[in-house]
């Protein structure tokens, strides 16, 4: 935790901005937006799960596209990505 005292005859302003780059120099605010934007690595099982999950549903929707269930306003717009 860093801390600052107050010297005599000393303004908020001047506390306040010794505070702030005493802060800055710790290097605690790098560290907290490192650890606050990290991401998990997804393991291989459940990225190949994803994969074979979109896999199907692109499959089922391709198969009701030509089968005519589905309405016009969901089809999509543009060839179905592979």
């Amino acid at each position: 935790m860093t801390q600052v005292n107050r010297n005599k005859a000393e303004t908020f302003d001047s506390l306040l901005r010794r505070f702030q780059r005493r802060v800055q120099s710790s290097g605690k605010v790098l560290q907290a937006k490192k650890i606050r934007f990290h991401k998990r690595d997804v393991s291989k099982t459940k990225r190949h799960d994803s994969a074979l999950r979109r896999e199907d549903k692109r499959k089922s929707y391709e198969y009701q596209l030509k089968t005519g269930q589905l309405k016009e306003e969901f089809q999509r717009k543009g060839p179905p990505k592979r």
